[in-house]
């Protein structure tokens, strides 16, 4: 099993102009400890699952991956995960493909159906009901795809979305891989069983996980998918583990790495997460005797 850092807090300590330096602290940290992701999220306020106030720090997503590609080499970098309501989908295309050029090849896709009303109202980002977000999620997924096809610059017609055409250039140096974020089951399990290479899953307990595999792979015997080939990923926050608790932390991810879970994700929650990356960097080397 693999580790890797998701950063959620830009709460620093030396107050906003070291969350610069911070940051690159960071990315130096996670490559050091042998992580094999590194992750922001796509919000514009701090949202209260973080335990902090609205008002709190929060950066924007793409704009900071871009700052870490140029301090790190080898780390893969991505949001976990982009909200599709935020960026037109041929923009968003556009913009991880020159975080995966400038990065050498090392960008994801996060994606998912955005939730935080509060964000989008506050900024004047327009908000459609549940079931329109998760069209517009697919109709994304599916102009990434066509972006992403050197063979196609064609037109793209959709419900929501018409583009004249898709082209894309350059290419990515590597076509990202697409996570895609959720555990809803009629629909989130579908469409990574579609159009995703990687899933993202709370690790709420291992029966929750496994049941949600078993519902995935379901899905990916109704469109012609082999399972084997989706990356499967947890938050690894139930309890959120710490430098104390490391040894404690690992042994419980034993039960997620027999159900075949490929990665676990965990986040700092101190002000200086790079320090906090430090400690906890032994667990890289714990995880991965896990298999």
């Amino acid at each position: 099993m693999e580790l890797g850092f998701h950063v959620p807090i830009f709460d620093i300590d030396g107050g906003t102009t070291a969350i610069a330096g911070e940051l690159a602290r960071v990315g130096a940290a996670a490559e050091a400890s042998g992580a094999t992701w590194l992750s922001f999220m796509d919000h514009y306020f701090q949202i209260e699952p973080t335990g902090l106030p609205a008002e709190s720090n929060m950066l924007e997503g793409y704009t900071t991956l871009g700052f870490l590609a140029a301090h790190t080499s080898t780390i893969e970098l991505g949001l976990l995960v982009t909200g599709v309501t935020y960026r037109h989908p041929g923009l968003l295309a556009k913009i991880v493909t020159t975080l995966d050029v400038l990065s050498g090849g090392r960008a994801t896709l996060g994606i998912g159906a955005a939730w935080f009303e509060r964000e989008h109202l506050g900024l004047g980002v327009p908000y459609p009901p549940i079931a329109e977000r998760f069209e517009r999620l697919e109709e994304a997924l599916q102009i990434c795809r066509q972006m992403w096809d050197p063979a196609d610059n064609g037109p793209f017609d959709g419900k929501h979305y018409q583009l004249a055409e898709t082209l894309c250039a350059p290419q990515p140096i590597n076509r990202p891989k697409v996570l895609i974020g959720g555990s809803g089951e009629r629909k989130t399990l579908r469409l990574v069983a579609q159009y995703g290479d990687a899933c993202n899953l709370f690790g709420s307990s291992p029966a929750e996980v496994e049941h949600k595999l078993e519902v995935l792979r379901r899905h990916c015997d109704d469109v012609g998918r082999d399972y084997d080939d989706i990356r499967v990923t947890i938050m690894a926050n139930n309890p959120r583990p710490n430098p104390d608790t490391r040894d404690e932390f690992v042994r419980k991810m034993a039960d997620y790495a027999k159900l075949g879970v490929h990665a676990a994700i965990i986040m700092p929650t101190t002000g200086s997460p790079a320090a906090w990356i430090d400690e906890m960097a032994p667990a890289v080397a714990q995880l991965a005797e896990l298999g």
